[in-house]
Order: C-alpha cells, then sequence, then structure tokens
C-alpha cells in the first residue's frame, strides 16, 4: 500500500456533502477569493463579500453558473479522457496555513510524482487568453496543492447550447503571483477575523458590488 502524497493529508472537505464544504470555505481564502485579489483595494470588497455575501451571486442563482454546473461534469470525462486528469471533488488547505484553501476541478499525481491539476469554465464568449481572474484562481489552487502546471479548460456555448469541442491551455506555476497572493490573502484574513470591524466599500449600501463578468 503506498504512502499517502502530502496533498492528501490536507483534504478538508468532499464538495459533495456542499453544506459541509460551504462551511469549511467559509473559514477561509479560497481560489474564488483568490480570483477576486487584484489588489490592495480589492481586498476590501473581498472582505466585504466574505463577512455578508453576495446578495444571491457566486454559487448559485444565476443561469451562467447553472449552465456550468451541468456541463462541468461533461467536460470533466473530456478531460479524463483527452488528459487522463481524473475529476476531484476535494478541498483542500495548504501546507502549514489550514485557511488557505482550494477545489481543483481535476487532480493526478504524475509518475514522478509532480502534481497536475484542471480547472474547467464554461464561456459565453471566445478566448483571445485566460482572463486574469482565472489565472490567480489557478496560481491559487496550485500554491495550496502544490501542483506544477494546470490544464485550464473552457467550453463556449451560445445561448448555453455548447459550440464544439472544449479548447485548453497548460499554465505553468508562478512563484511571483502566488507570493503576491499569498499576501493579499492573509490581508483577507484579518479583515475577517472575527473582532475586525469591515466598512462597506465608499460609494456602496451594504450589499456586496463585485461583478462577474460575463463568464461562468
Amino acid at each position: 500500500m503506498r504512502a499517502p502524497h502530502p496533498h492528501e493529508r490536507r483534504i478538508v472537505a468532499d464538495s459533495g456533502d456542499r453544506v459541509a464544504w460551504l462551511r469549511a470555505r467559509s473559514r477561509g481564502v479560497t481560489a474564488t477569493d483568490a480570483a477576486k485579489l487584484a489588489g490592495r483595494n480589492s481586498v476590501r470588497t473581498a472582505a466585504w463579500e466574505k463577512l455578508h455575501g453576495t446578495g444571491g451571486r457566486g454559487f448559485g442563482g444565476s443561469r451562467f453558473t447553472d449552465h456550468g454546473r451541468e456541463r462541468e461534469p461533461v467536460i470533466a470525462a473530456w478531460v479524463r479522457e483527452q488528459h487522463g486528469i481524473d475529476p476531484s471533488t476535494l478541498l483542500f488547505h495548504a501546507d502549514g496555513e489550514q485557511r488557505h484553501l482550494a477545489t481543483p476541478d481535476g487532480l493526478r499525481v504524475t509518475d514522478r510524482g509532480a502534481v497536475e491539476l484542471c480547472e474547467i469554465k464554461t464561456t459565453s464568449k471566445p478566448w483571445r487568453g485566460i482572463p486574469r481572474g482565472y489565472l490567480r484562481q489557478v496560481w491559487w489552487q496550485q500554491y495550496v496543492l502544490g501542483a506544477e502546471r494546470t490544464l485550464v479548460v473552457w467550453e463556449q456555448h451560445d445561448g448555453f447550447v455548447p459550440v464544439g469541442d472544449p479548447e485548453c491551455r497548460w499554465v505553468d506555476r508562478d512563484e511571483d503571483q502566488i507570493a503576491i497572493l499569498i499576501g493579499l490573502a492573509n490581508e483577507l484574513l484579518s479583515a475577517i477575523a472575527p473582532d475586525a470591524s469591515v466598512a462597506a466599500p465608499a460609494g456602496r449600501s451594504d450589499r456586496s458590488y463585485y461583478r462577474p463578468g460575463p463568464l461562468a
């Protein structure tokens, strides 16, 4: 019987148990949170969302997110067949920091022991490149899992009808970007600490103003 890989010792929850998964996510910084950390000015907005929610957006309440959920298992099966990466529903924490969290869409360990991930997206528009927010999400997942690279896979749709086969691109680990994200994530954790008081972003009422792009 083989010894567990390091990341297998850091499993926090399984999204199959949605209540436990969401509860665990709420206690730390996830890849979804990291995607929004474009700079120090974005930390306050991210903290507000963590503490007060996203007004019905996020993981539900959108036809785009519903479509993404419906298509993800189909695309994941394509990834497994074409690239040999198995789907994953597990939430992991980073080595040495249990509040840094990520749930990659796919995961494999190569014969030489390297961890490789997959991230699946659906989009209503063609991509010229991978959107920056998704790159931040990918780099964060790589940090949490100790992964070397990630296969980003996206499927375009027209009125929620898939257009052709999925497209994909490998994204290598970027230590400089990861270091930036870790710093911003720790600022976010400080902001959402139980004794922290986070004011609403300037010019806004007490509802989040983060707006996801047209991609879902």
